[in-house]
C-alpha cells in the first residue's frame, strides 16, 4: 500500500520590479499522510506574489545582474572604437611611409636625371677646352652616388607600398595589392590647429574618449554592486499572499474565501561579511576614481603634446619650403653659370646635395604632419580618427 505520496512544483516569474508572481501546484495522498499536509480534495493550485519589503526592495541579485549585464554594451563599444582607430592609425602610418617614399624615389631619380646631365655638359665642356679632366671625374662620382641614392629609395618605396598594401581588401574580404601605376595622393601641404580647435578636441576626448568610457561604466557596475551589498544589510521581510484553487479543482477560485497571507522575516546577526564586501567595493570605486583622475590627465597632456608637435610642424613646413625655392634658385644659377662655362662643378654638385637634402626634409615634415594629424585624433579617442564623420 501507498503510505503517503506528495508531490509539489511551481514556477517563479522573474520581473524588473521587486514584486514576483509565483505559481504552484500541490498533490498529496495516501493513507498514512500527516493530518498537518492535507489537502481538501488532495489537489490545489496557488496563484500569487511575493514582494520584499526589506531586503531585496531596492534590487536584488538578478536585478543588479541585469544592470551590469547592460552595461556590458557600452564597455565593448568603447573597445570597438579602440581596436578600429588602432588599425586605422597603423594604416595611415603605413600610407604616409609610402608617400614619403614615393616623393623621395621621384625626388632622387630627378637628383640622378640632373647629374647625368652636369656629366654630359662637363663632357662636352672638357672636348671644348673649357673643364678640367678631373671634373669630368667629379661629375662622374656624383652621378653615381646619385643612382646609389635612388635605388635604395626605389627598394623603400617598393616595400612601403607592400606594407601599405596590408591593410586594404575588397568587398569580399579578399587582399588587394597595390599596382605599380598605383601613386599616393599627395598632401594638403602645410597645416594648423589654433587653440579653439584644441579646446573643442579636449573636451570631446574627457566625454568620449573609450577609456574614460570603459573606467566611468565599471564605476557605475560598482555602483550598482554597492547598492546590492547594502541591500544585504537589511533584514529580510517578504510578503507573501497566494489565491487558492477550491478544493478538488485546479481551476476555480474564490477570492472573498480561499486565499493565504504570510510573512518571512530573518536577520544576520553580525553582517560580518556584508560589512566586509561592502568595504571593498568602496575600496574599488575609490581606486576607479584615482584612475579616472590620473587617466583624464595623460590624455590631456598627450592632446597637448601632439598638438604643439603638429604647430611646430607646420611652421619648420613654411620654413623648409622657403629654404628649398631659395636652393632652387642657386643651383639653377650655377647651372646656367655651367652652361657659359663659367661655374665651379664643385659648387654645382654642392648645391644640388644641399637641395636634395632641404626636399627630402620638406616631404619628411609633410609625411610626419599628416602621421601627428591622426595620432592626435587617436590621442583623443575620436572614433574612425575623424575620417568618417
Amino acid at each position: 500500500k501507498t503510505y503517503y505520496k506528495e508531490i509539489e512544483g511551481g514556477i517563479s516569474i522573474p520581473t524588473r520590479s521587486p514584486i514576483n508572481p509565483k505559481l504552484n501546484f500541490e498533490n498529496r495522498t495516501g493513507q498514512l499522510l500527516d493530518p498537518s499536509e492535507k489537502i481538501p480534495g488532495n489537489r490545489q493550485v496557488a496563484a500569487g506574489l511575493s514582494i520584499p519589503l526589506g531586503k531585496g526592495l531596492i534590487t536584488d541579485e538578478r536585478r543588479t545582474a541585469l544592470k551590469q549585464a547592460e552595461l556590458m554594451t557600452t564597455l565593448l563599444e568603447a573597445d570597438q572604437v579602440k581596436i578600429i582607430n588602432k588599425v586605422l592609425l597603423e594604416a595611415t602610418q603605413a600610407y604616409w611611409n609610402w608617400y614619403y617614399w614615393y616623393q623621395i624615389y621621384l625626388l632622387r631619380n630627378q637628383g640622378a636625371a640632373l647629374a647625368r646631365d652636369i656629366l654630359n655638359r662637363t663632357k662636352l665642356n672638357l672636348q671644348q677646352g673649357e673643364a678640367a679632366p678631373l671634373d669630368t671625374t667629379q661629375a662622374s662620382i656624383n652621378l653615381q652616388t646619385r643612382l646609389i641614392d635612388w635605388q635604395e629609395a626605389q627598394l623603400q618605396f617598393v616595400n612601403a607600398q607592400i606594407n601599405a598594401s596590408n591593410f586594404l581588401w575588397d568587398e569580399s574580404a579578399a587582399p588587394i595589392e597595390l599596382g605599380e601605376n598605383t601613386k599616393p595622393f599627395p598632401s594638403a601641404g602645410s597645416f594648423s590647429v589654433n587653440t579653439t580647435e584644441l579646446s573643442l578636441l579636449l573636451d570631446q576626448a574627457l566625454a568620449n574618449h573609450p577609456d574614460l568610457v570603459k573606467l566611468k561604466t565599471k564605476f557605475d557596475q560598482l555602483e550598482f554592486e554597492r547598492t546590492l551589498t547594502r541591500e544585504f544589510m537589511k533584514p529580510r521581510l517578504d510578503f507573501n499572499y497566494a489565491l487558492l484553487s477550491q478544493p478538488g479543482t485546479v481551476h476555480r477560485f474564490d477570492a472573498k474565501n480561499d486565499y493565504k497571507l504570510g510573512l518571512d522575516f530573518s536577520m544576520p546577526l553580525f553582517l560580518r561579511k556584508e560589512r566586509a564586501k561592502l568595504k571593498m567595493v568602496d575600496l574599488k570605486l575609490n581606486q576607479n576614481q584615482l584612475e579616472q583622475q590620473q587617466a583624464k590627465r595623460d590624455i590631456e597632456n598627450s592632446i597637448r603634446k601632439i598638438f604643439n608637435e603638429v604647430k611646430n610642424s607646420g611652421i619648420q613646413l613654411g620654413r623648409q619650403e622657403e629654404a628649398a625655392r631659395s636652393f632652387e634658385i642657386l643651383l639653377a644659377g650655377e647651372l646656367l653659370n655651367l652652361q657659359n662655362g663659367e661655374s665651379d662643378l664643385f659648387k654645382i654638385t654642392l648645391q644640388q646635395e644641399k637641395l636634395l637634402q632641404i626636399r627630402e626634409k620638406v616631404y619628411k615634415i609633410q609625411a610626419d604632419l599628416e602621421k601627428q594629424k591622426s595620432y592626435l585624433n587617436w590621442a583623443a579617442g575620436t572614433p574612425g580618427l575623424g575620417y568618417f564623420q
